[in-house]
């Protein structure tokens, strides 16, 4: 017998052996497989790299090498079944490792919520409801008719500008150039095109501007705009609701002012300020429903007369939680998220 193949015996006597140790070891199914694949393994197994080895003899003793490689093999394999049949007659006592226990309780799993501005949505609109406002939808892609021309807005108003508004270019409808919608005044058009006075509704909802990200700025944001149109009503109706909404939102010690302003869908128009844990805050827009306006949905100005509002919603959340920067909404930290 020659060196090489006394040396190739020995290897696959010990590896028979280290086997069986390790089958025997073995205390749960999965450190049995483990085992497998280290020794039994089709690509990197000990008994694949001896395999191998045969080719390392003399040619006249191949096939000694070979008997002796198939008895090994037969016996690692015969070493790796008895383990096997014996963790299958484990009892559950005996078994190591983790085991299912109905008596334990269930893994809790983390609960999702609603986002912060969609719990003040929804706030908003019971809130809404209970002063008799019904709640509005409208596309967030819109013509310029309708977020534009039917608002009074001429073609010369700054804010008809490309650099002021998200336009969709090539896109057009009935021969209006397509964009996303600046305000959600657009939806009352809608309702007021569809509908004969007496309207009072609420529109909430996504709208966008081309605003560089700052600490108040976003260039998509949320708002929440009123609308009531009827016979007599008056700016003293205006300014009666939005004192009710704040109180019933804010509390008792909310307080509401309104200083001169101008905005092409409402005459007069005026900037609502709302004080509320100390210091005044710009929260919005209002005014009495222009007569142009009521002109371009069909409405008779000497017969009906209305109000409209509009306020940021990100504005009254940041007001309600102290939150300082409008970003914080749109970042999703959940550490942020998780405290409301």
């Amino acid at each position: 017998m020659s060196e090489a193949l006394d040396q190739y015996i020995n290897d696959l006597q010990t590896l028979a052996e280290d086997a069986k140790k390790a089958f025997e070891s073995a205390k749960q199914k999965e450190d049995l497989e483990a085992h497998r694949v280290e020794f039994m393994g089709a690509k990197n197994g000990h008994l694949k790299r001896l395999q191998k080895g045969i080719g390392k003899v003399e040619k006249d003793e191949k096939r000694a090498a070979g008997q002796k490689f198939n008895e090994v093999k037969q016996a690692v394999e015969q070493s790796f079944q008895t383990a096997q049949d014996r963790l299958a007659n484990l009892s559950a006592s005996e078994q190591v490792g983790p085991r299912f226990d109905p008596t334990l309780p269930g893994t809790k799993r983390p609960i999702g919520r609603n986002h912060p501005l969609t719990q003040t949505v929804e706030e908003l609109k019971r809130t809404m409801a209970r002063l008799g406002f019904e709640v509005a939808h409208g596309p967030e892609i819109e013509d310029e008719w309708h977020n534009f021309d039917a608002l009074n807005i001429p073609a010369s108003h700054p804010a008809r500008h490309p650099d002021e508004n998200f336009y969709l270019a090539n896109l057009t409808q009935k021969g209006h150039p397509l964009l996303w919608r600046s305000q959600t005044s657009t939806v009352q058009i809608r309702v007021m095109e569809k509908r004969t006075p007496p309207v009072r509704i609420i529109s909430l909802g996504r709208v966008y501007r081309p605003d560089k990200p700052d600490a108040t700025h976003f260039p998509m944001f949320h708002q929440i705009e009123g609308l009531m149109v009827d016979r007599g009503v008056t700016m003293a109706h205006l300014k009666t609701t939005l004192r009710l909404f704040a109180t019933s939102l804010l509390g008792e010690d909310v307080h509401i002012r309104f200083r001169p302003s101008f905005f092409p869908f409402t005459e007069p128009s005026v900037e609502v300020d709302m004080s509320w844990q100390g210091g005044w805050l710009e929260m919005g827009g209002a005014g009495m429903v222009d007569p142009n306006v009521l002109k371009a949905v069909g409405y008779d100005p000497d017969e009906v007369s209305g109000f409209a509002f509009g306020l940021g919603v990100e504005r009254i959340c940041m007001r309600r939680h102290n939150v300082e920067d409008i970003r914080s909404f749109f970042e999703n930290d959940v550490r942020f998220l998780h405290q409301f």
